[in-house]
């Protein structure tokens, strides 16, 4: 596919009517149900053994960086984060002065590194580990670099924003494999113990054989910042990265992902095409859209359908339902037969659910916890391939909405489209226009 070419509700109410009538008919039509198995309790560390020293460090400073930094602190003993890097110097000092506030660590100045060359430095450092929370853009190639420096890597999501970067990811994820390295990713629901007992429930079958899914992230619109009269182009897209498409890969990719991930983990396979719709009504800075809404296509013919919108003064909502032929699951925990009873439900801790078992660790530690666990028992984890799948997934249904085109996954995997300039400077940003997308052909008059 060209990069010119890439870059040019009632449905779900009917099919899920449809699969559902149509369940209800095989359920009358069976005299007697398939006995399931009991489904176990995932056994997961609430902590990571004691070992040796791990030294982290932290490449993208910001919000979401520092937060990873805490939660691999509060993973286990003997952790330690001892480099920083990032772009901004401000970003720097925020996040140095929040690890000492809140966790007593500080970090020396000779390791504390400044510019768009800083994840090198970091990975130099002497670190066991690094923490890669940088705008997406630049996760591929922080990631390749970690891999050849055989670092263990955590790196959030998403894990690139064009099928360029997903490929270039997918390669380092093989790598560190054969190197014995482990990498864990940020789509945080895969290590959550509600989320994963529902998940064994739907594989055994549970539901029957599934037959689609409804996937919603409605919510409110995200930050921006103004522009200074000081900022540079670039300075002022970093400045708001999930504001642009280069940066964030437009919010399906850069925060619906989770629940794409979920819809893919649950249904098990990948969807071979996307066609879907998208605009922007609201936003008031940067070239992405307000809303999404996409059918995606299996090869045995199933649809499944998701949709995201950020606008402020809306109905929020969150919506994982994996749909099959004997229930709906819903992927945070709770099972409903055809009839909309419900015939399970996680027991959740916060309703007065005193058994341990059923304690749902905070998932952004849980996810450091099964990253250091892997390393101190020499029993490597990699997630990776997981993520760049929902990646590649979350950008076939971009590219639809964008440019109103069907798109299959066979054209992303092979696309050479690729987001944001070559080379990074402080001044102006080559190549990007900042053009808001515009999906089809406009009609004439004439």
């Amino acid at each position: 596919m060209a990069e010119k070419d890439l870059n040019r509700r009632s449905f779900i109410t009917k099919s899920t009517v449809g699969a559902l009538g149509a369940a209800t008919l095989l359920a009358a039509c069976s005299n007697e149900k398939t006995p399931v198995a009991e489904t176990p309790v995932p056994d997961l560390l609430d902590r990571a053994p004691d070992g040796k020293v791990i030294k982290a460090g932290l490449v993208g400073c910001g919000g979401r960086g520092t937060g990873a930094a805490i939660n691999f602190l509060d993973a286990g003993p003997n952790l330690e984060i001892v480099a920083l890097g990032d772009v901004f110097q401000d970003k720097i000092d925020n996040c140095r002065e929040q690890l000492k506030t809140e966790r007593g660590v500080e970090i020396a100045d000779e390791k504390c590194f400044l510019g768009f060359d800083a994840y090198q430095k970091v990975i130099d450092s002497g670190v066991n580990l690094v923490l890669l929370c940088t705008p997406p853009h630049f996760r591929p190639v922080h990631v390749e670099a970690a891999v050849n420096a055989r670092k263990n890597v955590f790196m959030e999501k998403p894990c690139a924003v064009d099928p360029v970067g997903a490929r270039s990811v997918l390669a380092s994820s093989k790598k560190a494999e054969a190197l014995g390295l482990s990498m864990v990713s940020g789509t945080i629901r895969r290590v959550q113990k509600d989320y994963m007992i529902t998940q064994q429930k739907v594989k055994n079958g549970e539901i029957g054989e599934i037959i689609g899914a409804n996937i919603l992230r409605n919510g409110g619109a995200l930050w921006f910042r103004k522009r200074q009269p000081q900022w540079t182009d670039m300075e002022y897209m970093l400045r708001n990265w999930v504001n642009f498409c280069w940066l964030s890969g437009d919010h399906i990719t850069e925060q619906f992902i989770h629940e794409v991930d979920v819809m893919n983990w649950f249904v098990g396979k990948n969807p071979v095409k996307a066609v879907g719709y998208g605009g922007r009504q609201r936003r008031i800075t940067g070239d992405q859209y307000d809303f999404f809404s996409i059918e995606y296509v299996y090869e045995n013919g199933m649809r499944t359908h998701a949709a995201s919108r950020q606008i402020n003064g809306c109905t929020n909502s969150k919506v994982e339902r994996i749909i099959g032929t004997n229930g709906v699951a819903n992927a945070s925990g709770e099972i409903l037969d055809t009839e909309g009873n419900r015939v399970w439900a996680y027991p959740k801790w916060e309703e007065g659910v005193t058994d341990p078992k059923w304690r749902v660790t905070n998932p952004f530690v849980q996810e450091h916890i099964n990253l250091v666990t892997a390393i101190r028992t020499g029993k490597p984890v990699n997630d990776a391939e997981a993520q760049v799948n929902s990646t590649i997934t979350t950008i076939m249904g971009r590219i639809a909405a964008y440019t109103g085109k069907d798109v299959s996954w066979e054209e992303v995997m092979n696309s050479d489209l690729y987001l944001g300039p070559k080379t990074y400077s402080f001044g102006p940003v080559e190549g990007i226009k900042s053009e808001i997308p515009l999906a089809g052909v406009a009609n004439r008059l004439s």
